[in-house]
């Protein structure tokens, strides 16, 4: 982990309360429907696509709602495409408010010791109130009902090069059922005003469509993350 940073002060986005938990509470909806008229699946949003998915085109599509105390939520979408060796992912509101980015990757996948094991390095462009390029990786373990998912990168700041700095999400997932997950999580982000948060997770899974609670920093002002995955 690197040391310490300071986060730079980022004004509110444009984004109200009212628009996002509308759009929140649609998801929902969407997604219960589906749960019930639908198989489940272990599959994680999170996850990276495993071997046997890989010979086709396969495709994910994340909105992630931030719930800040003190703060404007935000909403923050990620779209990704697997094909073989290949990996492309777009997001928005991830690296920084108001910022864009785009990584092309490389899947590895390896099964020692009965863990699937799916390493991905990436390298990406950034744009926007953040302009850079960010190295970076996603990593994804997996044995028996456990999952352990993380996802990171330094983003070089080519506007100011006192703006670089580490961003990374750690997850650990237990899968007692098909349809239920529930974990432990940390962030370290610069869209919002703090540096390292931990947390819960609990998520609800269905054939293509899941939903995730993820409540950071839950012992003080806790932020809220609630997450609609669909995967086609």
């Amino acid at each position: 982990m690197p040391e310490h940073f300071t986060v730079r002060r980022i004004p509110k986005p444009p984004v109200s309360s009212r628009t996002l938990q509308f759009g929140i509470l649609l998801s929902l909806s969407l997604l219960t429907s589906n749960l019930f008229s639908q198989s489940v699946s272990t599959h994680r949003t999170h996850r990276l696509p495993d071997a046997t998915t890989r010979e086709a085109w396969t495709f994910s599509a994340l909105l992630d709602g931030y719930f800040v105390p003190g703060e404007q939520g935000y909403a923050d979408p990620i779209f990704t495409a697997d094909h073989n060796w290949l990996h492309l992912e777009a997001r928005y509101n991830y690296e920084d408010l108001n910022t864009g980015s785009f990584f092309v990757g490389y899947n590895f996948n390896l099964k020692p010791q009965k863990i699937d094991i799916t390493l991905t390095p990436m390298l990406g462009g950034v744009f926007g109130r953040t302009d850079g390029i960010a190295p970076g990786f996603e990593l994804s373990l997996t044995r028996n009902k456990f999952n352990f998912w993380a996802g990171g990168e330094y983003v070089f700041d080519t506007k100011d090069h006192s703006g670089s700095y580490f961003y990374t999400w750690p997850q650990l997932t237990y899968t007692p059922v098909d349809w239920l997950h529930v974990g432990l999580v940390a962030q370290r982000t610069q869209a919002i005003q703090t540096d390292t948060q931990g947390g819960f997770l609990v998520g609800l899974s269905g054939k293509k469509m899941e939903f995730t609670s993820y409540i950071l920093d839950p012992g003080s002002k806790p932020t809220v993350v609630l997450e609609v995955g669909y995967n086609f």
